[in-house]
């Protein structure tokens, strides 16, 4: 029976699961996890750092929210077109490349001399992690069997929480200590892990699904080898059965049949998701700092908000291997706008309190779910492109915050909430629309 299986061969999704998880997954979660969180860093830490901005440049704080719309325009760049690149060059060096870009240019921010220079260094940092965010996540899925591929992705946007918690810690800290530019204290904060993590990044391997489709199938197999003798698992018996390399196909494949439904449902649930998260966390820390419900105010109340994150990816991290992707992203999405309508209509700090713990919950567990499903909806040759047009719709929304939702907020915050829970029921609306259901299926 061995010899004829050595004969038949195996593949890659059958060798990656008699590879099985452990160790090698263990280090790699560390790794990307890591730069992971340092990447929320610094997408969150413009909702901190904006009050102390417009101080240090004499601005006002509406006009230092241009930190954050020059942020996400970077991203939205580097999410659209690194995402593509990796597709074509392989997924490893050029998350090497946005790391190393991530590290440089969130170290130079921190000591900008004026807010023209501070602009430019944000928007290049942010297309840097624009281009590591998808990569990433695509990288990871492709390391990974089906059978738990879902709870480890979700675990790692765990990791999203982790940079939560810290750039609030870093901001609580900066306020306590009295420092005349607090800002500059949280840039540095936000870019010592993506530092630490460019050493970190040459440990990664490329991808088995990207080398295998490239026509590398010997350097795929060593790959699936190392996986198996790190974990102890099974090495891959005979040669890997795989396509023969076929050309990569254009960035409109992602719009036409058979992936066009698919495609404008996820890009539209990324839109509206994105639009109420980042729409709540660039104007709440502001908000709970200066002004609060009670003794809801402050920087430990979020803290508070932070830490409530983590049960909300446990939960989808169950949620996707157990009850499937597509219905636990619907489930914490109509979840997310019942926070966000109950924090809209309560009055006391006691009750606005759970409103807000269950909102900052429910929508990192919505981000868990979402990146579990996403990248399994495309084939090899087109999941980084995936991933890149998600994360570009991500940093739409983001950039939507800072300027088009401040209307809305400048007129009524409440008004926002409200606006948020709409868009979130809508996109679980457009998730049950979505023809298909990925747990446990093997990646194309």
């Amino acid at each position: 029976m061995a010899s004829g299986a050595r004969t038949r061969g195996m593949g890659i999704e059958a060798a990656l699961e008699a590879a099985g998880t452990g160790p090698f997954h263990l280090k790699l979660i560390g790794i990307f996890g890591l730069v992971w969180a340092a990447d929320a860093m610094q997408v969150i830490a413009i909702g901190f750092t904006a009050p102390s901005i417009a101080a240090s440049f004499g601005l006002t704080v509406p006009a230092a929210l241009q930190v954050g719309t020059a942020f996400f325009v970077g991203m939205l760049l580097g999410a659209a077109l690194l995402g593509r690149l990796a597709d074509r060059i392989g997924r490893r060096n050029l998350l090497v490349f946005t790391v190393l870009a991530d590290a440089v240019f969130g170290l130079a921010s921190a000591f900008a001399p004026s807010f023209p220079i501070l602009i430019v260094l944000r928007l290049l940092t942010g297309i840097a992690v624009g281009g590591t965010l998808p990569v990433d996540y695509a990288l990871m899925a492709e390391f990974l069997p089906p059978s738990r591929r879902g709870r480890w992705l979700v675990a790692l946007e765990g990791f999203w929480a982790v940079g939560t918690l810290a750039v609030a810690l870093a901001a609580w800290y900066a306020s306590a200590s009295g420092f005349a530019e607090p800002w500059r204290f949280v840039f540095i904060m936000t870019a010592i892990p993506a530092a630490i993590g460019i050493g970190l990044r040459l440990l990664v391997p490329e991808s088995p699904y990207f080398l295998a489709r490239s026509g590398r199938v010997e350097e795929a197999r060593a790959v699936i080898a190392r996986i198996a003798d790190e974990n102890v698992g099974r090495p891959p018996e005979g040669p890997l059965l795989v396509p023969p390399p076929t050309p990569n196909p254009p960035f409109s494949a992602l719009f036409v049949a058979p992936l066009g439904r698919r495609s404008s449902l996820i890009l539209a649930v990324w839109l509206l998701v994105s639009v109420a998260y980042y729409g709540v966390f660039t104007w709440l820390p502001g908000r709970l700092v200066s002004e609060g419900h009670g003794f809801v105010r402050g920087y430990g109340f979020l803290v508070l908000l932070a830490l409530a994150q983590l049960p909300g990816y446990a939960l989808a991290a169950y949620g996707v291997e157990r009850f499937g992707r597509k219905p636990t992203l619907i489930a914490f999405m109509l979840l997310s706008a019942v926070g966000c309508f109950l924090y809209a209509v309560l009055s006391d700090p006691g009750p606005i309190a759970a409103a807000m713990l269950l909102m900052s919950f429910a929508l990192l567990g919505t981000w868990g779910a979402l990146y579990a499903f996403t990248p399994e909806l495309y084939p090899t040759s087109l999941r980084a492109s995936g991933m890149g047009a998600a994360g570009a719709m991500a940093r739409l929304g983001g950039l939507l915050a800072p300027t088009a939702v401040g209307l809305v907020v400048g007129f009524s915050f409440t008004a926002a909430l409200a606006m948020f829970a709409a868009m979130l029921a809508l996109g679980a609306m457009a998730a049950s629309l979505i023809d298909v259901e990925t747990r446990g299926v093997p990646l194309e």
